[in-house]
């Protein structure tokens, strides 16, 4: 079965002029092919019917100037929410430096992401959530095909929101070559790239290779945004951090003061705290863009081992290296330092608290990452008779990390640093280290105390799949489509945080290793039944369904199942509806993410339940419990389970989309589609003190936090002996809205012209965290951390062709929403719509050069300001920080 480059005039959905495009009608029947959505070798009238299908083309990657799949995908009207990329990077969802798409908004481990249609392996530095976009080298990209439906009855597993598939080129005759430079018209956020491709074709059969270079620069923080802001007194102004660099302390008289700040000043001083005075501003020590740097190598061959059977081999290997500007790191956030008012170096001649101090005097830290992921796929594929392909295949992936921080503090350093009956005594003895003022820790102290930590990781997936498609019999409509296949996956993934990190010695978050992995059998069916041909208002009416079996060797069995029809009323409007099930397998993390107990701050309704009237709902779900009468909880804290949860099953989804393909001319397409997604089950981690409150308040205990997954307690006295706030199958969210796509070709002042439009309209998103929860309504919302779900984004591009001059005018549209967190009076509690503007033009010198220039943002267009994100004062997962920039490329084929 192969993928074939299909003709904008006889395909749905490639449109080889626009950045990107919706699937539209065909107009040529006969040739078969196989697009996202289906296994079958559909015909050409079939596809529109397979479901809503985007596609961005070899030369709408082109004049996007785009070096990283992660912009391509992330322009889409589609994506909403949070996803990994280099202007997110302190949003971390799936590991520093990683990036991902985010279809409907729904969670990067909700969209599939296949290559060659195929799955790849988990990408970071260790026990990942989701592909990792990197690994994947843009030069490479003959085609993408964005799948917005639930498939998990073709594709299995995750494809809740819809499914990316990225489709390498495979053949070329000769030697390509590209280099491409740009930055910003700033001077900075350099980019870099060369890629270099050789191939071969001939009877026997084709080998291409390639090698593929990109680098990315910096752009620092502070020179887009040059502090954080806040409002007061009804204006924004500059609001740091307020962990300080002299050190901020609380007296034993309860006065907060904070210490020398100035190198030249007297370095005993110190005042009482003031935050306009005092605090830190961290934007010229962090990145609005942070570096990367990929190296990419490759390998596509085939080989006719006879007329009907053919040898396939793909290789790749892709090296990323990235890191992340951070602020210097601060004491007081994971250990409480005290020092006595007999302290030489306390001028306060009282006990006090160090609350907060910024080791300024060691620098900024490094967040650091370097990814190598490779993957192996080898098989067979071939024909039977004149209706019948198919195929076997081995997939290997396999991924490995290192990641790590500059200038951590050593925290059990910290504590001998303080102790001055030790401190400075002699030889091995730790230095004795002055905290407080701004300049006071020499050297000698940042020596003792800093170092790099450094963690490792991985992620593995080994698979082998089986398929054949092919036609069953004859109907009086038409052939009946079939396609059936088997497939073997067992995924794996690890974690081991640095030692310092694991004991909760290093000045960070605690972490504990991760290692888990699960098997996966599958077998699935679809059929693509005519039903009608050549009557009154129906040209043809197709039913295609499919189904898919699941067994998971820690979940057990699921099922899932997919029902469309496909109804051609006349030859120029088609009318389409699929219903679905989907769903999501929890992935290692969220299954086997280390476990640790602490004493968190909880209260126990059932304490003093005999006082409360006979009639509470939490009287009688104490007194059924069996707590003793007069029961008082001891003390304010309970011991309290957190991390992975092995018992976690998967998340289930109902997707429903209808949808409809009109061509008034052969010139124009337009096409309409809503979507409905419903998804239960969710995992969602909540915490202790809510699952108590929760189950204790529902009339008979009828609530799924009041199973002993959640909380036990001792028979005889009544105290709660296991606590969870791991998370669990609790939530459900429900997702729709519209999509709009519009394709019209024409004449311009004698070009060829033509005008592609894609607007998606977000009707709702509603999340109810738990039964009983009240219901979040995202839609039209930024909120803090999850990203924008604007309800209205579109993208709209004009393409001009004549002669050996072609050009793009492109623009990006992201509607206005509400800041969730913001009262309705704030400044930035409502961010504008937004447009970003994108031209590019390109001239092909001779059939074997061509150069390219583009720019984007050409309007220079700045970010919004939005409360809840600190990180340049705005969404940085939505909105664009570089600003105007340029690039330009040069190609060469002999």
């Amino acid at each position: 079965m192969s993928f074939k480059n299909i003709p904008t005039a006889t395909a749905i959905g490639i449109l080889l002029l626009s950045n990107n495009a919706q699937a539209q009608q065909p107009a040529a029947p006969m040739e078969r092919v196989q697009v996202t959505g289906s296994r079958i070798n559909l015909q050409q009238e079939q596809i529109s019917g397979v479901g809503p299908v985007t596609v961005i083309n070899a030369d709408a990657i082109q004049r996007s100037g785009a070096i990283s799949v992660e912009t391509l995908l992330q322009r889409l009207p589609a994506s909403a929410g949070g996803a990994g990329s280099q202007t997110s990077a302190y949003w971390t969802g799936n590991g520093y430096g990683t990036a991902q798409v985010n279809l409907r908004g729904l969670g990067i481990d909700r969209t599939l992401v296949l290559l060659n249609g195929r799955r790849i392996v988990n990408g970071g530095t260790g026990a990942n959530s989701s592909v990792d976009l990197n690994m994947i080298p843009v030069a490479l990209i003959e085609r993408v095909e964005v799948l917005k439906d639930g498939a998990s009855a073709i594709y299995g597993a995750d494809a809740v929101a819809g499914v990316v598939n990225i489709i390498t080129k495979k053949g070329i005759d000769g030697v390509e070559a590209g280099v491409r430079y740009g930055k910003t018209t700033r001077g900075d956020g350099e980019e870099r790239a060369v890629d270099l491709a050789w191939g071969t074709r001939s009877e026997r059969g084709s080998l291409m290779t390639a090698i593929n270079y990109s680098e990315s620069g910096e752009v620092n923080m502070a020179s887009r945004a040059p502090c954080g802001l806040a409002e007061s007194d009804g204006v924004l102004k500059c609001a740091g951090s307020s962990a300080t660099i002299g050190g901020r302390a609380r007296l034993a008289d309860g006065r907060r003061v904070n210490f020398n700040q100035d190198p030249a000043g007297d370095p005993r001083a110190y005042e009482t705290y003031s935050a306009a005075k005092h605090n830190f501003n961290g934007n010229p020590y962090l990145n609005a863009v942070n570096p990367i740097k990929r190296i990419g190598l490759s390998a596509f061959g085939t080989a006719h081992l006879s007329d009907n059977t053919q040898l396939f081999t793909e290789l790749l290997f892709v090296n990323r290296q990235s890191n992340q500007l951070a602020t210097a790191g601060s004491l007081g956030v994971y250990r409480p330092i005290r020092i006595s008012k007999s302290d030489p170096t306390n001028p306060t001649g009282q006990d006090l608290t160090l609350e907060r101090r910024r080791l300024q005097e060691a620098g900024p830290r490094t967040f650091f990452q370097e990814t190598n992921t490779f993957r192996v796929v080898t098989g067979l594929k071939g024909v039977l008779g004149q209706n019948w392909d198919w195929s076997a295949a081995l997939n290997w992936g396999r991924n490995t990390g290192t990641d790590g921080m500059t200038n951590i503090a050593n925290l059990d350093r910290v504590d001998q640093t303080l102790d001055q009956t030790k401190c400075g005594t002699g030889p091995g003895a730790a230095p004795c280290g002055n905290y407080l003022g701004y300049g006071n820790l020499t050297p000698a102290v940042l020596k003792y105390i800093l170092g790099t930590s450094r963690d490792t990781g991985g992620n593995d997936q080994k698979s082998a799949t089986a398929n054949i498609s092919g036609q069953l019999f004859e109907l009086p409509a038409g052939s009946v489509g079939f396609a059936s296949g088997v497939e073997f996956r067992r995924e794996a993934g690890w974690r081991d945080p640095d030692s310092l990190t694991v004991m909760g010695i290093a000045n960070s978050n605690r972490q504990d290793p991760i290692a888990g992995e699960y098997d996966a059998r599958e077998v699935f069916a679809e059929l693509a039944i005519p039903l009608l041909k050549g009557k009154p208002l129906v040209e043809s009416l197709h039913f295609n369904t499919a189904v898919r079996y699941s067994d998971y060797s820690l979940f057990g069995a699921k099922s899932t199942y997919k029902l469309g029809l496909d109804w051609q009323v006349i030859p120029s409007l088609k009318i389409r509806a699929n219903s679905s099930s989907a769903f999501r397998v929890p992935n290692v993390p969220e299954l086997f993410g280390g476990v640790s107990e602490g004493n968190l701050t909880t209260s126990d309704p059932c304490s003093g339940w005999s006082s409360l009237p006979a009639s509470s709902i939490v009287y009688q779900n104490c007194q059924a419990s069996r707590v003793p009468v007069g029961y008082k909880q001891l003390g304010n804290t309970i011991l309290t389970t957190a991390g992975g949860n092995p018992k976690l099953e998967p998340e289930d989804a109902r997707t429903v989309t209808v949808g409809a393909v009109w061509a008034p001319s052969k010139n124009l397409t337009l096409t309409l589609d809503y979507y409905n997604i419903e998804l239960t089950n969710a995992i969602q981690s909540v915490a202790g003190s809510t699952k108590l409150s929760v189950c204790y308040n529902t009339p008979g205990m009828a609530h799924l936090f009041c199973k002993p997954s959640s909380f036990t307690r001792e028979p005889a006295t009544g105290d709660i002996n296991f606590l969870s706030s791991q998370p669990a199958n609790a939530a459900s969210q429900r997702v729709s809205g519209l999509d709009f796509g519009a394709l019209y070709d024409f004449k311009l002042f004698g070009m060829n012209a033509s005008l592609n439009a894609d607007v998606s309209r977000l009707n709702r998103f509603d999340v109810l965290p738990f039964d009983g929860a009240d219901m979040i309504e995202y839609a039209g919302k930024i909120t803090g951390g999850r990203g924008s779900y604007a309800k209205w984004r579109s993208s709209t591009a004009l393409t001009l062709a004549q002669g050996k001059w072609s050009g793009s005018y492109h623009i990006q549209y992201i509607g206005s929403a509400d800041d969730i967190n913001a009262a309705p009076a704030d400044i930035g509690s409502r961010a504008p719509g937004i447009d970003y503007h994108n031209v590019q033009v390109k001239y092909a010198v001779n059939k074997s050069m061509y150069v390219s220039v583009g720019i984007d943002n050409l309007l220079d267009t700045k970010a919004p300001y939005i409360q809840s994100y600190t990180d340049a004062n705005t969404d940085t997962m939505t909105y664009d920080l570089m600003g105007r920039r340029w690039h330009a490329r040069l190609g060469y084929r002999w």
